[in-house]
């Protein structure tokens, strides 16, 4: 069973002393050194450092892809690292929403059914669904691109069906790496304003992992990774925490 969750939680992730090798004995590589970062419901945070530092790891831990050796990992209270499986998979399918740098869109769905998946997965109504998903993807300049299929939008447009997808069941938690890589400025401000609204929830946290500092004035908090440490947490935007 999934573990009792602390309401009201003071906190949308903490992680506490995390370590994370990849490999064995002769080729094994720690990547994560005692990890502490405290994620605070109602805001939005960003995590911050150079390619290779381990954010992209710290993220997929924080959203149950990956198992840890040490440490502890937690989501609104509840132990991420103690869920297994279908209760861990329920759990991510009921609390999360996934943007990543991978699309992962379904190539035989058009954009508007891609964005309904989530809705479709907990049972909501086809129909519900998908307008719904229709009414996020017209948010995010997709109104005009509602049936076209995968292969027929480009990379910017893929990915933001990729976030409708992520945003589309109101999740509690949203966890982003690059979400605005492949944008053009007007589209990346359009995304990061939904995910700063998403964030002022108090019962929501948002993080994004992100090397676009077009962006940084979109957070409340901002981590700095550095070698799988994290060095600086700010609440100041990132060009003046340099």
């Amino acid at each position: 069973m999934i573990p009792h969750t602390l309401s009201p939680p003071a906190l949308a992730v903490r992680c506490a002393g995390v370590v994370k090798s990849f490999g064995t004995d002769e080729t094994l590589v720690r990547v994560l050194h005692g990890i502490d970062l405290d994620i605070p419901a109602g805001e939005l945070t960003m995590l911050v450092g150079p390619s290779g530092c381990g954010k992209t790891t710290l993220l997929s831990i924080i959203a149950g892809i990956l198992s840890f050796e040490e440490g502890e990992a937690s989501i609104f209270g509840t132990p991420i690292h103690s869920l297994k499986g279908a209760d861990l998979v329920r759990f991510r399918r009921q609390t999360l929403g996934f943007i990543f740098q991978q699309y992962n869109l379904l190539p035989a769905l058009s954009a508007s059914e891609n964005a309904a998946v989530p809705l479709l997965a907990a049972g909501v109504g086809r129909v519900t669904a998908i307008r719904r998903a229709e009414e996020l993807l017209a948010q995010l300049g997709l109104g005009a691109h509602l049936k076209k299929l995968p292969n027929q939008l480009s990379g910017g447009q893929q990915q933001r069906v990729a976030i409708a997808r992520a945003l589309v069941h109101n999740p509690k938690l949203v966890v982003c790496d690059e979400p605005t890589a492949a944008l053009d400025a007007q589209s990346g401000q359009t995304v990061m304003a939904l995910l700063r609204d998403a964030a002022l929830a108090p019962d929501r946290g948002v993080i994004v992992v992100t090397h676009d500092n077009r962006i940084y004035s979109y957070a409340d908090r901002i981590a700095e990774m550095s070698d799988g440490r994290i060095t600086r947490v700010a609440r100041t935007p990132a060009q003046k925490v340099a």
